[in-house]
């Protein structure tokens, strides 16, 4: 077991979390090094057994909140958010890092090392998960996302969701701490070592199995953004607008794609059809798909999606559910859409993605593509874009996503992106073969198992430290 610390020299303090620092900073993010994500959290969780109490949690805490800054840009400048609240942003996962390190360097001290190891995982997940429940922007910046490189290992969101993934990344530091540690037990060692490597080389087998899967079919389709705003399609601007569409449209088409998209509320309409599109699926035997401002409902605006397909008397249409908060008026949609015909296409907008519920819903509607287009923040493209990928590979279909000032993404239900190009700073348009397959996932039909699995493990832990210690 380990002895009670009795005090530290500063420079190791400031070393460790200053390492921690640089990892989250770079690990987490915008546009993450993945494998950076699974080390930062090493050099607190290793200086924790050996400092006072007070001193680990405040070298978690200034670890994580220094490793944060670096979405000051992204949240003051591009969303325009408040220093108050772009400081409860940070600071939120500044504070679960900190009950991790207070929780493992408890266990640690009582000598419950394989406990120790599994509490930073839990405590991580637990919290996520909660927060997930509470706040208005769903899973976003859950850490699971900084995964998205690696194929092999989120695989495993097929199986648990995002919170597998998000227990491995956590899992790895905290046994190599336990295994760095001195006085621990050598059985103790063993135990933490083995179940480290059985679950993150079982996962990255099961992950790369996964992935060998052929696909069932293909569907060549194509993504377009073009400027920025919402032009009223009555005005001379919007017709420009629209024709500039019609004319990609047509060489996509002509490059040999079956289903286009436009990105969200590229028009605005009170019209319940757009005419030209409607003429261009059926001319060209095309699905179109575009976003659209819709001011025709006498229930209020609608963040809409307006689908034509070729012998179709009206458009198929989407309401977005999850709007953002201070910068969407509109009336939330409360029903989800499934196009006729083969494949099984569903439909959803942008923030809808960031929620489990869509993908969810469509799991259960056997979609094997999703149709989203999207309107980002310029610096944010790969990482939303990435959320939503995410959601297919937890529940089972592809995805043709077309943001405006962000990326163009079509990816397979493995989370393989397929093609992109990037909308975020001009114009742009491309085409691709998605891959589809018929995929039921043990996450869409059981959901959030492991995170409730993992609050009853939170339970064991805490009776573990706060419970009497037999002597």
């Amino acid at each position: 077991m380990a002895s009670k610390p009795e005090g530290f020299a500063l420079p190791v303090w400031l070393t460790a979390t200053a390492l921690s620092a640089l990892g989250w900073w770079f690990g987490s993010g915008l546009q993450p090094v993945w494998w950076l994500t699974w080390l930062a959290p090493l050099p607190v969780l290793w200086l924790a057994p050996r400092v006072r109490a007070p001193w680990a949690a405040l070298a978690a805490f200034a670890a994580y909140t220094l490793g944060g800054l670096n979405l000051w840009t992204y949240a003051h400048t591009y969303i325009g958010l408040p220093i108050p609240v772009i400081a409860v942003f940070i600071s939120v996962p500044s504070l679960i890092l900190m009950l991790c390190v207070l929780l493992y360097r408890r266990l640690l001290l009582r000598g419950r090392a394989l406990a120790a190891a599994l509490s930073v995982p839990t405590v991580w997940v637990a919290a996520e998960y909660i927060y997930s429940l509470l706040s208005p922007h769903g899973t976003f910046f859950n850490i699971s996302y900084t995964q998205m490189d690696a194929l092999a290992i989120i695989q495993l969101a097929a199986v648990t969701g995002i919170w597998g993934v998000g227990f491995l990344v956590l899992l790895f530091p905290a046994a190599l701490g336990v295994l760095t540690t001195p006085k621990i037990a050598r059985h103790s060692r063993a135990w933490v070592a083995a179940i480290a490597v059985l679950l993150i080389a079982g996962t990255a087998a099961y992950g790369a199995w996964r992935l060998q899967a052929p696909a069932t079919t293909t569907v060549r389709a194509g993504l377009v953004s073009l400027g920025h705003g919402q032009p009223a399609l009555s005005e001379p601007k919007g017709q420009a607008v629209e024709a500039r569409y019609v004319e990609a449209l047509n060489r996509l088409a002509s490059a040999g794609a079956r289903v286009v998209l436009i990105p969200e509320t590229s028009f605005s309409t009170a019209d319940a059809t757009i005419p030209a599109f409607a003429e261009l699926a059926k001319q060209r035997d095309l699905t179109v798909g575009t976003g659209v401002d819709f001011k025709g409902d006498p229930q209020g605006r609608r963040n809409m999606l307006m689908v034509f397909q070729p012998g179709a008397m009206s458009p198929a249409t989407y309401s977005k559910h999850h709007l953002l908060i201070g910068l969407e008026d509109y009336t939330p949609g409360d029903s989800y859409t499934v196009l006729e015909g083969s494949p099984r296409t569903g439909l959803a907008i942008c923030k809808d993605l960031d929620f489990h519920d869509t993908g969810s819903a469509y799991a259960t509607r056997h979609a094997q593509l999703l149709l989203v287009p999207a309107s980002d923040f310029t610096v944010d493209g790969w990482l939303h874009s990435r959320m939503a990928i995410m959601r297919g590979v937890e529940s089972g279909f592809a995805m043709a996503r077309a943001a405006r000032s962000g990326r163009l993404t079509l990816s397979d239900d493995r989370g393989r992106v397929v093609a992109e190009a990037s909308s975020e700073k001009q114009d742009a348009e491309l085409v691709g073969d998605l891959p589809l397959r018929e995929t039921q996932t043990l996450y869409a039909r059981w959901g959030d198992w492991f995170a409730w699995l993992d609050l009853i493990a939170l339970g064991g832990w805490l009776l573990l430290a706060y419970l009497p210690h037999r002597r």
